[in-house]
């Protein structure tokens, strides 16, 4: 009884510093955009895009990967084990990634719908689409990325085998390329209206559907130690 009160005080604990540090960390990546709007759309974001010099797009591009990282690094520091580190990284990118669109709100009252269009990221090519798209993906990260965090601090581990692997993989890549067809129109310097909802939602029902099917159905293995 003690062993689990204890349990569930340190993993309430190391669950508010991610969501904190998430929160932090999103108004440091809304900042960055208030600035580049600043620069470039002073009048206010809208599309087509205006020319972006290569320095400063390189500049973009890498700061982007830096995120992840970023994301990476502060997961692996928070957690030793491999499914935690993976179970803490959803957990900081969702939340990272919902409280970034708060504050741009707050900070420039945009958007100004969940309709509203966005450059949502670019590696390996220009993503875009409706706001709230990527908002319901970081949503369920932040949902299944708490759940498995919570299993792991009663050490329960899940057993991912290579079926699970492959579905998930194949949900993200839909997923990605759902993002990627509107975000080519950008590089043509169009303006991008059609999102493939059926393939968006394609892409994440299956990653839903083989999430929840495999976590009712699976078993797990305890261990001593995180």
């Amino acid at each position: 009884m003690r062993r689990s009160m204890l349990t569930d005080s340190k993993f309430a604990k190391q669950t508010i510093w991610l969501l904190v540090w998430g929160v932090a960390f999103a108004y440091i990546e809304s900042s960055v955009v208030v600035y580049l709007r600043k620069i470039y759309y002073p009048n206010g974001f809208a599309f087509p895009l205006v020319p972006i010099e290569p320095k400063i797009f390189l500049t973009e591009v890498i700061r982007e990967a830096a995120t992840l990282v970023i994301l990476w690094a502060t997961a692996s520091l928070a957690c030793r084990r491999l499914q935690n580190r993976i179970a803490a990284f959803l957990v900081l990118f969702g939340i990272w990634d919902i409280f970034y669109y708060v504050f741009l709100k707050l900070l420039l009252d945009w958007p100004s719908s969940l309709q509203t269009w966005d450059i949502l990221f670019l590696i390996p090519l220009p993503w875009a689409g409706p706001v709230w798209a990527p908002m319901l993906v970081a949503a369920s990260m932040l949902l299944f990325g708490f759940w498995i965090l919570r299993s792991n601090r009663r050490r329960r581990f899940y057993r991912y085998d290579r079926s699970f692997i492959a579905a998930e993989s194949v949900a993200a890549a839909i997923i990605i390329l759902s993002f990627i067809i509107p975000g080519m129109k950008v590089l043509d310097g169009d303006v991008p209206r059609d999102f493939p909802l059926f393939l968006f939602g394609g892409g994440y029902g299956i990653g839903i559907l083989f999430f929840l099917r495999y976590h009712a159905t699976s078993r797990y293995h305890d261990v001593e130690e995180l």
